[in-house]
């Protein structure tokens, strides 16, 4: 049996995998929630419900509900993994000035040949691909080393049409295209990584640190929609600027116990989404999908028809799902940016989002 660390606390939850048999020539596994108990200095493992239902042999599972035994449990590390890439000088130079501060020291090879730093609980990694398309760094990373991947944050350059300098934050994730389209930058089709909680709070950190440096207006502080990979199943963001993460208090950690709980799922508007971000900036607002207008494609019905297609519906579901993943406990609120709708797909989406159980903020609702 495995056993998995949920929450590190006297009272642990913890994930068990058990092997239940379904014949003789065939071995199904189950997987249970429990709760670990401390009692006379040992642990003692309690099965309180089922996590999943099974269709054969519920019996098996059923047998186990309130039973008692001793088991012996191993916490394991939490880690935040910082990405670059060699090949891209915004990506590397960054990295490196996060590594001339002291308290660094060489890590572990991670196949094929990526070099590591470790310093405390950070870890950064450094290869020569792509950065978009270097998957699972994080569960590779854990497989290699032993150690839990809290969190990945890459970092990389900006491009843009108009030429004009930016630092920017964003989810990541590839959620308007159909199954067997290839996607352009990475990823994988309908998929939407889970959002870092660093994105609200490092967005006006940044933006405070530019003015106070004078970066303003010759640069452009702002927050990207979700686009492009690589895959990863960690709470995940692109940042893109040089950002040390020694020192000082703590900056986007979430905790749906204190503070504020309200999280915006940003739907509609161009990639920079200035009426999202008009939001953000209000303190204590976090940040999970952006979806641009191309994410959420949407075909006009034909006259006497009602059915709308489209990946949209596909797209608003999968970061949803995502947005409310990465912040257990938090409210989530849709936010749509009204005026890059017209009138029918701003009734459609409204409605899907009724459909869905997904509540709609507007701007005062953030507050």
């Amino acid at each position: 049996e495995k056993a998995t660390l949920w929450n590190a606390d006297e009272q642990l939850n913890i994930c068990l995998l058990s092997p239940i048999p379904r014949s003789k020539s065939q071995g199904l596994k189950a997987r249970i929630r429990v709760m670990i108990l401390k009692i006379s200095g040992g642990n003692v493992i309690r099965f309180v419900h089922k996590h999943i239902s099974f269709q054969t042999n519920a019996t098996c599972i059923q047998s186990l509900l309130n039973a008692t035994c001793r088991v012996t449990v191993t916490k394991r590390e939490m880690v935040t993994l910082i990405v670059a890439t060699t090949s891209d000088p915004a990506s590397i130079n960054p990295a490196a000035a996060l590594l001339a501060m002291p308290g660094w020291t060489a890590g572990p090879i991670l196949s094929p040949d990526i070099k590591s730093f470790t310093n405390q609980q950070t870890r950064v990694i450094q290869h020569d691909k792509s950065i978009v398309r270097e998957d699972d760094l994080d569960l590779r990373w854990e497989e290699a080393t032993g150690e839990a991947v809290d969190e990945v944050i890459f970092l990389s350059r900006h491009t843009a049409v108009s030429n004009r300098p930016a630092l920017t934050v964003h989810p990541i994730g590839v959620l308007h295209l159909k199954e067997g389209e290839s996607p352009p930058q990475g990823g994988k089709p309908g998929w939407a990584a889970l959002t870092s909680p660093r994105i609200g709070p490092w967005f006006r950190l940044l933006k405070k640190m530019a003015e106070a440096h004078n970066l303003v207006p010759e640069f452009e502080i702002t927050l990207e929609g979700t686009h492009h990979g690589p895959i990863t199943s960690k709470p995940t963001m692109f940042l893109e600027i040089g950002l040390g993460l020694g020192g000082g208090e703590a900056v986007g950690n979430w905790n749906s116990e204190t503070g504020k709980r309200k999280v915006l799922l940003g739907i509609g508007g161009g990639h920079y989404a200035p009426r999202h971000m008009d939001i953000v900036l209000k303190d204590d607002i976090w940040v999970g999908h952006l979806l641009s207008g191309y994410s959420i494609p949407m075909e006009e019905p034909k006259p006497g028809e009602s059915d709308i297609g489209g990946t949209w519906r596909q797209s608003i579901k999968a970061a949803f799902e995502a947005t409310k993943a990465s912040f257990p406990g938090g409210e989530i609120l849709a936010h749509l940016d009204q005026k890059s709708f017209k009138g029918w797909q701003r009734k459609a989406i409204t409605d899907f989002l009724a459909e869905e159980n997904i509540n709609v903020g507007k701007p005062n609702d953030f507050t």
